[in-house]
């Protein structure tokens, strides 16, 4: 999926950067390429971040994902066994559907969070396909591959990963893989184009409809210049892809999530079954259980802030009187939108919808209103 390359410097001082196999593809189109988790990745082309994210929410937006780790983890009650070590419902998932669920810790903290789909089975058990994130993948298959021994966990380090995501996205990958016009959301087929296997799942991070395809590595740049040959698709950078999940209410591990905070804190509740939220059997389930029934001490919010000046991570958010109850963890501005937003934590007592607080930015208060989230209603594709 990638390689060590000279992005960065090659002194020795400082680590190279990986490339994604559609590294010379975002260069030749001029995007601006940052450092991100280890790779050399694009944050925005000419069009600029506002532009994408308002083409990706009216069309197709092309995101290059090959960073995230790809695994298959195979064997006999991969499910249940996988249910040993994250609060989802793995063992009634049937074959082609997929599931959002969180690696946690004995305290039930977040290690990460993944998406597990399950393939069709074969004669040596069950088959689950993960999708981890690229900051945390070394960790978590190590992690994963010492805690289920009895498993086979293979690393697909040459598969890339593009996500196309919007309303025309169905409409553009149909042309090439008409099977997926009426897939439903949070769903996988595996096919196979030009003798390789190709997975297709209609699922995504930007609360469109739209599809991730992971791809052997040769047939990526390919393929995605066949995709940006058609009008309705633009590439995309991580810029246009944080405002948009943003948007969307979606966590962002390292910073809406991370080892101190439980699903439950982080209003994640709806990713855990009746089933497991009663049975418990994974990590810090004690912790979780007790939260679902007393509440959490604090908990995720969504605040739309007045004004034109976006809060960043860090930002204090106070009551009106000044006391400090929680920080910021995601901010921006919303293009969608035409105003600033964030995500951030505060104690249960002050989270309710409509609170009236402050944020303080450059050591102003800016007036804010706990809301609701997602923050732009999500389009996913649930069925004709």
């Amino acid at each position: 999926m990638s390689q060590a390359a000279s992005a960065s410097d090659t002194s020795g001082s400082t680590p190279a950067l990986l490339h994604t196999p559609l590294y010379a593809l975002h260069c030749a189109r001029g995007a601006r390429m940052v450092p991100f988790a280890c790779y050399a990745m694009p944050v925005q082309y000419p069009t600029g971040i506002l532009e994408e994210h308002l083409h990706t929410r009216a069309k197709a937006g092309l995101f290059d994902v090959s960073h995230m780790g790809q695994a298959l983890l195979e064997g006999q009650g991969a499910a249940a066994r996988l249910e040993t070590l994250v609060p989802g419902d793995l063992t009634t998932l049937a074959p082609g559907r997929m599931r959002y669920t969180q690696l946690l810790n004995p305290e039930g903290g977040i290690l990460d969070d993944l998406m597990v789909t399950r393939l069709a089975d074969d004669a040596a058990g069950e088959r689950l396909f993960l999708v981890v994130n690229a900051a945390t993948k070394a960790q978590d298959f190590a992690h994963i591959g010492a805690s289920l021994p009895d498993l086979r966990l293979t690393l697909l380090e040459d598969r890339a990963l593009l996500a196309l995501q919007g309303p025309s996205a169905a409409t553009v990958l149909a042309k090439h893989f008409p099977a997926v016009a009426t897939m439903p959301f949070m769903s996988l087929i595996e096919t196979e184009r030009e003798g390789a296997l190709w997975r297709i799942s209609r699922s995504g991070y930007t609360g469109e409809d739209g599809f991730e395809i992971a791809v052997p590595a040769g047939a990526a740049e390919a393929f995605a210049e066949t995709l940006l040959g058609d009008e309705e698709v633009w590439p995309i950078g991580l810029g246009a892809r944080d405002s948009l999940r943003l948007e969307a209410g979606l966590c962002l591990y390292g910073h809406d999530i991370d080892p101190i905070t439980t699903p439950i804190e982080a209003g994640l509740l709806w990713s855990i079954s009746k089933r497991r939220r009663e049975g418990g059997g994974f990590p810090g389930a004690a912790r979780v259980q007790r939260e679902i029934a007393e509440g959490p001490a604090r908990r995720r919010v969504g605040l739309k802030i007045e004004g034109k000046i976006p809060a960043r991570e860090g930002a204090k958010i106070e009551t009106l009187e000044g006391e400090v109850i929680g920080l910021v963890t995601s901010g921006g501005f919303a293009p969608s939108l035409g105003a600033p937003i964030a995500m951030g934590y505060v104690a249960s007592a002050h989270a309710a919808n409509g609170t009236a607080l402050q944020v303080i930015v450059r050591g102003k208060p800016l007036a804010a209103t706990i809301t609701s989230m997602p923050f732009v209603p999500n389009h996913y594709y649930r069925g004709a």
